[in-house]
């Protein structure tokens, strides 16, 4: 009788699962970074403002009938600007990132939707627009939270979301032989993307 129990229960979680809807598209758009550099060791930057900057990825979608959620992970290349003026001359200071964000969502009239999850961020490279700066060592992995809404259209989507970082980005460079700056580009983006269904 109990290996009977478990085999109904066993074909009603595999039915359940193999009902989850499936999709996936790509998505992109703009991101602006609310914080600039800060936590600088040494007076080095003046004028540190944040720009506009970019993303590109793609996405899934689970959606699973009995509890009405869905989960959407995505994998997001993120562009991130900031101008700072250093020795009396401006320019910028940027950084690429890829982001994972895993998202609970849920769907609101049939059209709308809201979600919050954990984003998973590593940095990939940074560098300031500086002749006689280089070799910026920028710590590469740091967790935050993400959350938002948006609508559907058919296909089209669209969304804003806030994405706060849990930790610092940790980065530093050698002013001279001896002597490191380190500061600190935490990321607190408002993020507007257009996705596409495919």
């Amino acid at each position: 009788m109990k290996k009977f129990f478990l085999l109904i229960c066993l074909a009603f979680a595999f039915s359940q699962t193999t009902n989850a809807q499936v999709s996936f598209g790509l998505k992109g758009g703009i991101n602006y970074n609310s914080n600039s550099i800060e936590n600088v060791s040494e007076d080095v930057f003046s004028g540190a403002k944040s720009k506009t900057g970019y993303h590109a990825g793609i996405w899934l979608r689970f959606k699973v009938p009995v509890i009405g959620l869905y989960i959407r992970p995505e994998l997001i290349y993120t562009n991130i600007e900031n101008s700072v003026t250093y020795n009396n001359t401006s320019s910028s200071y940027k950084f690429q990132k890829i982001d994972v964000p895993v998202l609970l969502g849920k769907k609101i009239f049939g059209v709308g939707n809201i979600f919050i999850g954990p984003s998973f961020q590593y940095v990939l490279d940074s560098d300031f627009g500086f002749d006689d700066i280089s070799d910026i060592d920028t710590s590469g992995f740091v967790a935050g939270l993400t959350f938002g809404g948006g609508f559907e259209l058919g296909k089209i989507g669209i969304d804003v979301r806030w994405e706060r970082s849990f930790s610092g980005i940790e980065s530093s460079f050698a002013r001279t032989a001896a002597t490191n700056v380190n500061f600190d580009t935490r990321v607190n983006q408002i993020i507007f993307g257009l996705s596409y269904r495919l």
